[in-house]
């Protein structure tokens, strides 16, 4: 009874941090941009699957991976198993308890590269995007040297006056 109550609260803690990181609003010097996260997301999502399937197709051939215990059983009893297993490696997370065997090693070596510099290159991008559209610098808002500029230039004008 009390660990239900217990759940549901976790559950409805992490919904309202989750509703308020994607309401959005925006804030000074925020790099978040909605649409890029769910490119990112939803690609991650596509690249998990596609590397799921891929080991679920060579399970046919040969064992993929194998539980990581002194008997070392086969790991791969279904799909979901795969899609686990492709999860846990996209992500970087490496629990141990599933481990490739054979050529699995190798796309699982690509799959973990993939995850690690997919979101590097997202932020990047996000990063980049957001000096590219400077935001519009009205007068008395700029820095130091825009008021140096400006001072310069009233200097030159009252220079031309007095000649």
């Amino acid at each position: 009874m009390i660990s239900s109550i217990l759940i549901s609260l976790t559950a409805l803690y992490l919904l309202a941090n989750l509703f308020y990181f994607f309401r959005g609003r925006q804030y000074k010097n925020s790099y978040f941009q909605a649409s890029l996260f769910q490119k990112l997301f939803f690609t991650m999502i596509g690249i998990t699957i596609g590397f799921a399937v891929l080991y679920y197709l060579m399970s046919f051939e040969t064992t993929v991976i194998r539980v990581s215990t002194e008997e070392g059983r086969d790991g791969g009893e279904n799909f979901l198993d795969y899609l686990y297993f492709s999860g846990v490696t996209i992500l970087s997370v490496g629990y141990g308890d599933l481990v490739p065997v054979g050529y699995a090693r190798f796309f699982a070596l690509l799959e973990a590269a993939i995850g690690f510099l997919l979101p590097t290159a997202y932020f990047v991008r996000a990063i980049n995007g957001q000096s590219d559209n400077p935001p519009d610098i009205k007068e008395g808002q700029g820095n130091y040297s825009d008021k140096r500029s400006k001072d310069e230039e009233d200097e030159r004008k009252t220079e031309e006056a007095d000649d």
